[in-house]
């Protein structure tokens, strides 16, 4: 019997033992110990719903159900659902632990629409308490557009603190209105388990929900499913992913740390040591239970184009699935790969959208180690393009050969914000454009930071937000977000970057070029 429903009835006295269960969520009903699929009664939505991929053509809606039963959406223009369409949806079984989602199409471009989600018994006689949302669809003209993004989600051992009312940075996103989210990775943390109570340096204790997936390294597909389950305890997420699309890409975390296509890990807390094997489960539990297309997925890719209307296209890029063993960065390597990279460019090039984002899973001149060895793309060696860098070189220059206007690249990864300016006139190699890269997060996670700069692009820091210790937690103020606001009389885009409160710590116009 899974439990990835909620936390069992042991799990839930223990918490109760510490203060635990007088959160918010208790009463939410999701640590109420049901089974995760029942055999009888009325069926019951278990985590919420979630929003993905909105595009002029539609968006994804996602629930999960305790037992086998049959999706259904109600989309309306009014709050009251007069006059609403009832869209059937896909069984919810077993298969994928109870999860489904159901592309709600043809809607009407840039309208604010609500919608009602159930679960209907395969007798097609009850159906479950409905649950509700709303969102903005994806604008056909030309519109102003928000949006946020950051990344990194219950890492370094920081989960769901009810004694501060949990995540409640998703509060002062939803309070910004974005049109949708960007989540650049680490959308869970599959190997850093969680324990039930962390004593800060100042001697304050951080309170941990816990659950049995949550205490261990994932290597199961059950395991891998409760991670994503535990963030959906939180009720700050699921209000937020309710009324915010989500545009989600993954990188390390939601498998291991820092792995690699064909690794075998040298680490006492795994029995299975072949990452290749826990990826794949790792890749099938993420589509089960994250709002994204799965036809996006039939050929393994999680990388995308997704136009949001005249003024923007995202990119987002996948910088773990086929990359070359982390390394010293000296020779060739790949971190997109060659049909990838290929795709992007060749993407870009058809792109008529006023600014194209690339969302990157990791930045392209901060140095991440892995050891000794280079995690990320920059190999913080000076001079001409080497190891990753040089497959990065080629699509920058690509870039700049097919006169690819207003291209601006988002990233999270590093645990701190940042605001950097790449300019060929400081760089090693010089076949390619200025452009500007920022940096936000993590969401809800220890803090680091900052990390070195490599020459190679001639990159410049011009604002940077980071603790004075490394890991610090969510109650030393330094998770953040990013928000993006696009003109639609001027075409300006406009970058904040906030604090876990909302407020901007430093912000940046960008006039578009003709």
């Amino acid at each position: 019997m899974s439990t990835n429903s909620a936390l069992n009835r042991r799990t839930l006295l223990r918490g109760a033992a510490t203060g635990l269960a007088a959160s918010g969520l208790a009463a939410s009903g999701l640590l109420a110990g049901a089974p995760a699929f029942a055999r009888s009664g009325r069926p019951v939505l278990t985590h919420g719903v979630q929003l993905g991929d909105p595009r002029p053509d539609g968006a994804v809606v996602w629930t999960r159900a305790d037992r086998p039963s049959r999706m259904f959406v109600e989309i309306s223009r009014h709050a009251d659902f007069r006059g609403a369409r009832r869209i059937p949806g896909p069984l919810l079984t077993p298969e994928t632990d109870g999860t489904g989602e159901l592309l709600l199409p043809q809607l009407p471009p840039g309208q604010q629409l609500h919608y009602r989600v159930v679960a209907q018994d395969l007798d097609g006689r009850v159906d479950s308490e409905p649950l509700t949302g709303t969102f903005r669809t994806a604008p056909r003209a030309r519109r102003d557009v928000r949006f946020l993004w950051s990344g990194d989600v219950v890492g370094q051992g920081w989960g769901i603190n009810p004694d501060v009312g949990g995540m409640t940075i998703y509060n002062a996103m939803a309070a910004r209105n974005p049109d949708f989210f960007l989540h650049s990775g680490d959308t869970v943390y599959a190997d850093g388990p969680l324990q039930e109570s962390v004593v800060l340096p100042d001697g304050r204790v951080w309170r941990n929900i816990v659950t049995p997936e949550k205490s261990k390294v994932a290597e199961t597909l059950a395991e891998y499913r409760g991670q994503f389950a535990y963030n959906l305890l939180d009720e700050n997420f699921r209000r937020f992913a309710a009324q915010v699309p989500q545009l989600v890409q993954w990188d390390d975390h939601e498998v291991t740390n820092n792995w690699y296509p064909g690794e075998i890990l040298d680490s006492d807390k795994y029995t299975e040591k072949r990452v290749d094997v826990l990826a794949q489960r790792a890749f099938r539990a993420f589509h089960e239970w994250q709002p994204a297309r799965r036809q996006d997925a039939v050929d393994g890719r999680v990388y995308r184009k997704v136009s949001h209307g005249p003024l923007l296209d995202v990119f987002v890029l996948d910088m773990r699935s086929y990359r070359d063993s982390n390394s010293a960065g000296t020779s060739p390597e790949r971190i997109l790969g060659a049909r990838q990279a290929r795709w992007l460019v060749d993407e870009l090039s058809r792109s008529r959208a006023t600014w194209k984002v690339i969302a990157s899973d990791m930045p392209i001149g901060i140095v991440v180690p892995d050891g000794d060895a280079i995690e990320g793309v920059a190999n913080g060696l000076p001079g001409a393009p080497n190891g990753r860098e040089a497959e990065l070189a080629w699509v920058l220059q690509e870039i700049s050969r097919r006169r690819v206007r207003n291209t601006v690249w988002l990233t999270a990864d590093v645990h701190y914000s940042a605001a950097i300016e790449y300019s060929p006139e400081r760089a090693a190699f010089e076949g390619f454009d200025p452009f500007w890269e920022f940096v936000s997060g993590p969401l809800h996670a220890g803090a680091f930071g900052p990390n070195e700069l490599d020459p190679t692009f001639g990159p410049e820091q011009v604002f940077v937000s980071a603790p004075s210790r490394q890991g610090a937690s969510p109650l030393e103020g330094f998770q953040h977000f990013g928000e993006v606001n696009i003109d639609a009389r001027t075409g300006q885009l406009r970058v904040d970057l906030r604090d876990q409160g909302g407020r901007s710590l430093w912000a940046k116009t960008l006039d578009p070029q003709r």
